[in-house]
């Protein structure tokens, strides 16, 4: 363990990540499941963002939000997944302390941006339709790119600020972190000084950061509810919640598991089921979001073929 004195009394200059399994058989496996979860991903989220472009019907405020959304996407696994590929090939678990905190930075910078984006998403389908009128100037293409740009203001600020908070952290002991990515709770386990103030931190800028946008979702999506139940033909209900049912999975689905990875700072042991979750957030999560929103939409699924037919 390489280890130096500072002024901030940081001792442990690198982590040792050991991955998803310890087992030295199954690290080859390991290695092509998620090299074809990678490739999968990446190339999912680059076909929705190819079909977003080339089919005129497309251009629209959801789909400008979606493919935002599928970069993002592509940023989140990038950050995390190739780089614990490349320890596996190298056999290296080493991850010097600065390259611990950058993952965790762009980590969160990029997830965080994920969650106000979904965030904007709901209000889109809150205008389109309880407020069909007004909807082209309400959801303009400059209001359109005021909100993707306070997603990345709100996100870059909640990011900045768990990682200077971490970096006042003292490390002076066990540097062996058992997970495959550097993250918040891991890192806490390992300091010698007291987590208290970060994980209030933790819990303060999470229920400002996820619980506005949630209570958001909640509210816009009661509205869209109570105008759909009022909509009187059964095509036109159901025209209606065809366009919201891809967004609210997704929705479940990102706070669902997000929500389960927090909210366990507290338990003494950090086990197996976490580096689930951890998957579940950097890999499952970004893998199934092109397949939520093209499975019941036929003008993504003529966009999609459009390019995997090269026309």
């Amino acid at each position: 363990m390489q280890s130096k004195s500072g002024d901030n009394g940081t001792a442990i200059t690198e982590f040792i990540l050991l991955g998803l399994v310890e087992t030295p058989e199954l690290r080859p496996v390991i290695f092509v499941l998620f090299l074809l979860a990678y490739v999968v991903t990446v190339g999912g989220n680059f076909s929705i963002l190819a079909a977003i472009l080339v089919e005129p019907k497309l251009h629209t405020p959801m789909y400008f939000f979606l493919g935002n959304l599928s970069m993002m996407d592509i940023g989140c696994i990038s950050v995390t997944i190739p780089s614990m590929l490349g320890r596996l090939v190298s056999h290296k678990h080493a991850v010097p302390y600065g390259a611990c905190l950058t993952q965790l930075f762009f980590f969160h910078l990029l997830v965080g941006v994920d969650c106000f984006l979904l965030t904007a998403m709901a209000y889109d389908r809150f205008l389109a339709i309880c407020q069909p009128l007004t909807y082209s100037t309400r959801m303009s293409q400059t209001v359109q790119r005021i909100l993707v740009a306070a997603s990345w203001a709100c996100a870059f600020s909640n990011a900045l600020t768990h990682t200077v908070a971490i970096s006042t952290l003292n490390f002076c002991g066990p540097n062996v972190i058992d997970h495959f990515y550097c993250d918040l709770p891991q890192l806490f386990q390992l300091s010698c000084s007291s987590t208290q103030l970060n994980e209030l931190l933790l819990f303060a800028v999470g229920f400002i950061m996820a619980g506005t946008p949630v209570v958001l979702i909640v509210t816009s999506y009661i509205h869209v509810a109570a105008a759909v139940l009022r909509i009187h033909s059964a095509e036109g209900r159901k025209k209606a919640f065809s366009t919201c049912s891809s967004h609210l999975t997704v929705v479940a689905i990102f706070y669902g598991s997000g929500i389960f990875n927090y909210m366990r700072l507290g338990s003494a042991k950090l086990s197996d089921k976490d580096k689930a979750i951890g998957v579940f957030n950097t890999v499952i999560n970004p893998m199934l979001n092109p397949i939520i929103y093209s499975l019941r939409n036929p003008d993504v699924q003529a966009a999609l073929w459009k390019v995997l037919l090269g026309r």
